[in-house]
């Protein structure tokens, strides 16, 4: 069975994205051998990419024609089946796309049929779906250090109430600390 697992950079006053549209010059902060090296371990994990279809079509944008100092993480971005969840997006040219337009029954039947993890990055209205149908396994976390003040928060009102266990906790030499949660 497929773990569904939430992966998502949040500055340490709760933002994953700043006051514009797929401002994320935060995320420069962390980056480094250590995450590019956690992000790998991570894609190789997957059978299955998980996007909202504002996060689809950012994420196509960029991995489709992304610089060559991507490598590894481009190939895999590129590769890998996706799956993007959205009731207005009609057609999709990122390679090895499929379209749902019912996220949590395609997710929920998805999760039953494969050995792989299935990620969510990014996507926040799309997680708070998940997260109310109960469908996250796992969180991955990693806390930036900075206090934007402003921009999209990765958590909305409305989630449910619940209690998550840490799992591991993985400090990175930029700062930023990488948590994983389990409900």
């Amino acid at each position: 069975m497929r773990k569904l697992i939430m992966w998502n950079v949040i500055t340490l006053d709760g933002y994953f994205e700043g006051e514009k549209n797929w401002d994320l010059s935060f995320h420069g902060l962390i980056w480094g051998k250590e995450l590019e090296e956690f992000s790998l371990t991570q894609l190789r994990s997957a059978d299955m990419l998980v996007f909202g279809a504002k996060t689809y079509q950012g994420m196509a944008d960029y991995w489709t024609s992304a610089p060559e100092d991507e490598g590894e993480v481009a190939k895999f971005m590129n590769e890998l089946p996706k799956l993007a969840c959205s009731t207005t997006l009609m057609n999709a040219d990122w390679k090895n796309t499929t379209i749902t337009k019912d996220a949590v029954g395609e997710v929920s039947k998805l999760k039953k049929e494969g050995s792989g993890d299935m990620f969510v990055f990014g996507s926040g209205i799309l997680s708070g779906s998940f997260m109310k149908a109960g469908l996250f396994d796992e969180y991955r976390i990693c806390i930036a250090p900075i206090f934007l003040g402003k921009g999209r928060h990765l958590f909305l009102d409305g989630i449910p109430n619940q209690e998550l266990k840490l799992i591991e906790t993985k400090p990175l030499s930029t700062g930023g600390v990488i948590l994983t949660y389990i409900p």
